[in-house]
């Protein structure tokens, strides 16, 4: 099993080279997730993760420029100060209590929340810039054992569409988009 640091330098280095890799004018081009163009999803993730610390745990990430101005520079700022947290041992004893999931370690609910996030929307990014879509196949099938008992949970949320029929024998990253309302 890996840390909460190598699993973020993992899955963020594969977003971070979308982010580097898309070209100029894809940042308006819509994403997969209604309503959000590319510069969108950066956005949600430069900026949730942010808030969730600051309320739960008192971590006050570094803020780097706007995605409106300059969503590369957003991410990498971003992902850098995630990581460093993640690499300071300090941040093992740090607790984050939130009235929703209890009280964790910040770096286990990093890595539940928001490093599974990244993950999932690389996929948007990757399809929003037109750059290569493919997911670690272990990782979606894990992710997706993970979620599949939380389902009625997750649909509340209303951070997932409605799942997306798919057939029985369909890879891992295709069950998984579909069971959180994407259309692979």
């Amino acid at each position: 099993m890996t840390s909460p640091a190598e699993e973020h330098r993992t899955v963020a280095g594969r977003f971070t080279e979308l982010v580097r890799g898309a070209a100029p004018d894809a940042w308006d081009r819509p994403s997969p997730c209604p309503g959000w163009a590319a510069r969108d999803v950066v956005r949600h993730l430069v900026e949730w993760l942010s808030g969730f610390l600051r309320s739960g745990a008192g971590v006050e990430l570094p803020e780097g420029p706007s995605p409106d101005d300059d969503p590369v520079g957003a991410w990498q700022a971003h992902a850098d100060a995630v990581q460093a947290l993640l690499d300071d041992p300090a941040t093992a004893g740090l607790m984050l209590k939130d009235r929703n999931v209890g009280e964790l370690p910040v770096p286990a609910a990093i890595t539940m929340f928001y490093t599974s996030d990244v993950f999932l929307h690389t996929w948007d990014l990757a399809r929003a810039t037109g750059q290569d879509e493919r997911l670690d196949p272990q990782r979606c099938a894990v992710m997706l054992e993970g979620m599949l008992p939380m389902d009625a949970v997750l649909r509340a949320s209303g951070h997932y569409g409605p799942r997306v029929e798919v057939p029985d024998d369909a890879d891992p990253q295709t069950r998984l988009l579909a069971f959180s309302g994407r259309r692979p």
